[in-house]
C-alpha cells in the first residue's frame, strides 16, 4: 500500500507545487482577482501584528512560496499530515479569491468558474484525506486508547499483587505471634 500513498501524495501535491512556482514568479496577473480578499483580509493581518504585509502581490507571493514547501513536503511525505492541511488552508483564499461563480452574469464564465470552484472543492477534500491518513500505522486515537487499556491492566495486576503480599504478611505476622520466643 506505500507505493500507491506516495504516488498519490506526489500527484495531489503537483497542482501545488506547480502553480505555486508560477504564481510566485509572476503575481502581477492575479492582483486584480486577490484584491477583493485581500482587502478583506488586511484589517485582521494588520490586527495579529503590523509587520505582517498586507499589499496584494506580497501576500500572494506569500501563499504560492508556502503552497511550493507545503506541496513539496507532501509529495516527498516529509511530514505530510501538517503539509496537507496547510495546503487546504491556502486553497481556501484562493478559491475564493479565483472562482467566484456565483459574481459572474455571463453564463459560460459562470459555468467556467463553477468547474473550477469544484475542482478546488475536490482538492480539499483529497488533502482532508491526506491529512487524516496515517500511513497504514495506528493513529493518535488508537495508540491512546491502546495505552490506556495498556495502564488499567497494569494497575490491575499491581493491586493483585500488592493484596497477595498483603495476605501473605498478614499470614506471616500471625505466624510469627504463635511461635514462642
Amino acid at each position: 500500500m506505500k507505493p500507491v500513498r506516495s504516488l498519490a501524495r506526489a500527484m495531489l501535491s503537483g497542482i501545488f507545487v506547480v502553480s505555486g512556482f508560477t504564481n510566485f514568479k509572476n503575481p502581477g496577473r492575479l492582483v486584480p482577482a486577490a484584491k477583493p480578499v485581500t482587502d478583506r483580509v488586511t484589517p485582521l493581518l494588520e490586527k495579529a501584528d503590523p509587520r505582517i504585509p498586507t499589499d496584494t502581490e506580497t501576500l500572494i507571493r506569500l501563499n504560492a512560496a508556502v503552497q511550493v514547501g507545503a506541496g513539496l513536503m507532501l509529495a516527498t511525505g516529509r511530514f505530510a499530515r501538517p503539509a496537507a492541511l496547510i495546503l487546504a488552508g491556502t486553497l481556501v483564499p484562493v478559491t475564493v479569491a479565483g472562482h467566484p461563480f456565483w459574481n459572474n452574469d455571463d453564463p459560460m464564465a459562470r459555468h467556467n468558474n463553477q468547474i473550477h470552484f469544484l475542482k478546488n472543492l475536490g482538492l480539499f477534500g483529497g488533502l482532508l484525506l491526506a491529512a487524516a491518513d496515517t500511513g497504514g500505522k495506528p493513529g493518535l486515537r488508537w495508540r491512546t486508547g491502546h495505552r490506556i487499556g495498556h495502564s488499567r491492566r497494569s494497575v490491575r495486576r499491581a493491586v493483585r499483587t500488592a493484596r497477595r503480599e498483603a495476605r501473605i504478611a498478614v499470614r506471616s505476622a500471625a505466624t510469627a505471634r504463635r511461635l514462642p520466643g
